[in-house]
């Protein structure tokens, strides 16, 4: 039991390390032997979890996307109104990307370089299915407008990747009052005008 815990621990050192060094210097900078160094194993040692970079950060992008949802779900009820499920998931996302910054820079990075390959996005993107199934019954129900899941996500959750980063590096301080502003502004982007 200990030997296996221990495998479990030095796995999730590396999934740390690499999301440390990813967020500090970048996909193409962060080499596997500093991964192994942060994370105080030896570099042979990635390969007994791994079968490379591509699969490190593949497998990093999956776990924590699903970190992400699960926590963005906590408490959704599928049969929520269309927008109490919506401001609930909604606030939970920027709660999760204020509170757990790390893991959120690291999936607003992936989101943006073709490092990720294809399957593992869409391994990401069904861990959205409440999102993305809310969505589809709003549409239904002439709630939310008509268009694709990509734009819905544009418009309405991408902007809190923007105001994480304002943050982060001290240029904007996210109050309440900011974070309210910024539902409404998310929910009108999606919302059928009435």
């Amino acid at each position: 039991m200990a030997k296996l815990q221990k495998s479990i621990d030095k796995r999730n050192a590396l999934i740390k390390a690499t999301i440390e060094l990813v967020n500090n210097n970048g996909f193409h900078a962060t080499p596997m032997s500093k991964i192994a160094k942060m994370a105080n194993v030896s570099p042979a040692t990635i390969y007994l979890y791994f079968e490379n970079k591509q699969d490190l950060v593949n497998k990093t992008y999956v776990e924590v996307k699903a970190e992400y949802t699960k926590y963005a779900f906590e408490n959704f009820d599928p049969n929520m109104p269309v927008e109490a499920g919506f401001e609930l998931i909604w606030k939970r996302i920027a709660d999760f990307k204020l509170k757990e910054c790390d893991n959120a820079l690291f999936l607003a990075q992936c989101d943006n370089t073709p490092m990720i390959d294809e399957y593992s996005r869409q391994e990401g993107i069904k861990h959205l299915q409440p999102l993305l199934d809310l969505w589809q019954r709003g549409r239904k129900e002439g709630i939310i407008k008509p268009l694709s899941d990509y734009l819905l996500y544009a418009y309405a959750i991408n902007p809190l990747s923007f105001l994480m980063m304002t943050e982060k590096r001290g240029a904007f301080k996210l109050d309440q009052t900011h974070l309210d502003e910024a539902y409404q502004s998310a929910w009108s982007s999606i919302k059928v005008c009435s």
